[in-house]
């Protein structure tokens, strides 16, 4: 079973349910240790004084903020601590807006609430199916391990989810950000017609179970077949890609591709070569047998070109060998 991260209570109107707080998803990024070649030595990292190059020990390392211009302003944990947000056991919510308000950049992390006990499952559950009907979700803020979060709360599939967002002085503006985005081009009524038509061609129900992490499926493949002492696999070649020229072309070609059935399934598309298994040694070298053999047998059945023209002037050369007559009791080499 799951362990709650936070307990405490889910608070609106005059209404306290007492709830437990668990994570909702598992981040299965492969993270690799580092070690000495040909060893299984560990390598660790020091903590140097990068102007004198020596080690300092961790109470001699205290937190300082850089202001600029390379001034540094030194803080400590009681000043810190001091500055901490109030603990507090509630999530107070202090509105509901709808989901479509905000916008999915601001969602941080997921996290789900459940009752705490049994006592109060029926107030959860009230809260949860009010939510659902009403299709609108619960904005609050409450402090989690010493920081404050501005989060979400929304009805999902039995349970209510939680997630953490970014305050909005957090969100990068892409205008100002990226290059090129302000500069707005022309687009022609015909252009977003047929780029219109397109994604209704590929519009499909969203279903999460079929897409994957190919990166790491490779990865841990890659790692077995190793431990194992067999032969690795490889990636295949992606293919190059070339620069769209004619917009308008390369949307009615991509419509005409889907209006005539020849969109390739997901599981299609991973089948047939996003990754390859490289063959085995023994099977390399019996491919790479056979095609001598077959060649050999092909040399044997017609000689080649340039072996026909030798042996067509060696002939030539032996007739005009023979008719000439010895000019004295020699015999012609």
């Amino acid at each position: 079973m799951a362990r709650p991260i936070w307990r405490g209570s889910l608070s609106f109107g005059l209404v306290n349910v007492p709830v437990a707080l668990y994570p909702a998803t598992a981040d299965k990024t492969l993270h690799f240790h580092q070690v000495e070649d040909g060893t299984s030595d560990r390598i660790r990292y020091k903590k140097v004084n990068e102007r004198t190059g020596r080690e300092v020990p961790p109470e001699r390392i205290v937190k300082a903020m850089d202001m600029g211009s390379g001034e540094y302003v030194v803080v400590s944990d009681e000043e810190l601590a001091n500055a901490e947000p109030e603990k507090s056991r509630t999530i107070d919510i202090e509105g509901f807006v709808d989901l479509a308000e905000i916008d999915p950049i601001y969602f941080r992390t997921s996290y789900y609430l459940a009752p705490l006990n049994d006592a109060a499952a029926k107030a959860y559950q009230l809260l949860r199916e009010a939510m659902e009907s009403a299709g609108k979700i619960g904005v609050a803020s409450f402090v989690m391990r010493n920081k404050e979060y501005l989060v979400a709360i929304r009805p999902e599939a039995d349970v209510l989810a939680l997630e953490t967002l970014y305050f909005a002085d957090e969100i990068k503006d892409p205008a100002a950000e990226l290059p090129h985005v302000a500069d707005h081009t022309t687009v022609t009524a015909k252009e977003r017609a047929m780029a219109q038509t397109l994604i209704g061609s590929l519009s499909e129900k969203w279903n999460p179970a079929e897409y994957h992490d190919s990166y790491r499926e490779h990865v841990e493949a890659l790692l077995k077949e190793k431990q194992a002492g067999h032969e690795t696999i490889a990636h295949a070649k992606p293919e190059r890609g070339g620069n769209v020229i004619d917009l308008l072309a390369a949307l009615q070609a991509s419509v005409k591709q889907q209006s005539g059935g020849n969109r390739p399934s997901k599981a299609s598309e991973r089948a047939t070569g996003k990754t390859a298994v490289a063959p085995s040694k023994a099977a390399t070298k019996k491919t790479g047998a056979a095609k001598n053999t077959s060649a050999r047998k092909a040399a044997t059945k017609r000689p080649s070109p340039v072996k026909k023209a030798a042996a067509k002037a060696a002939k030539s050369t032996k007739a005009a060998g023979a008719s000439k007559k010895p000019t004295s009791g020699r015999k012609a080499s």
